[in-house]
């Protein structure tokens, strides 16, 4: 499955350019995590969600979590403004995405990447697969990405510049990736 490729790829990268973030991340999903979360969110996760879910699942440990934030995830990773989505982070966004009602969100998005406050984001359109964004105030773009790996990929090309000392405001600092 290429986005279990892609994916690994982009960890990979991280473990040799920023290993102390690496370190950070959690292990995978279990099947029984998935399908606690499919059943209460009432909707099934495409294919390529579960592969990546099974590889990472990226929620914070609970003792890190901030209840006082719409989303909580590795800070830094991918960028400098969101984060990779756990189950739970996915679950809770999903269940109360600051775009629900307005006609401009709709259910078969399930948001994999946000920021603290779920006004920005990527999500995966389970009909398709394609790769989607939303910004709160602004009509969401879908198929920025074909897939998850196609989103991955570009994620990876980032940490190749990051790591080869040509991306403009990131590198790696102790080990970790350091926004500008």
């Amino acid at each position: 499955m290429r986005v279990v490729e892609s994916w690994s790829r982009v960890m990979s990268l991280l473990r040799e350019h920023a290993p102390a973030d690496h370190a950070d991340l959690p292990g995978p999903a279990t099947e029984q995590m998935l399908a606690a979360a499919e059943e209460r969110m009432g909707i099934s996760f495409p294919q390529d969600l579960r592969a990546w879910l099974l590889l990472n699942n990226l929620d914070l440990p609970e003792e890190d979590v901030d209840d006082d934030v719409a989303c909580c995830g590795f800070a830094g990773f991918p960028d400098e403004g969101s984060f990779f989505l756990g189950i739970r982070a996915m679950e809770k966004l999903y269940a109360n995405h600051p775009m629900a009602g307005s006609g401009d969100w709709h259910r078969e998005w399930i948001p994999f990447l946000s920021d603290q406050d779920g006004w920005a984001g990527k999500f995966i359109d389970v009909r398709d697969g394609r790769i989607g964004r939303w910004f709160v105030g602004e009509i969401p773009v879908t198929g920025e990405y074909a897939s998850l790996a196609d989103y991955f990929d570009s994620v990876a090309q980032m940490l190749t510049r990051v790591g080869d000392g040509s991306h403009p405001v990131c590198s790696v600092v102790d080990g970790r990736l350091e926004w500008s």
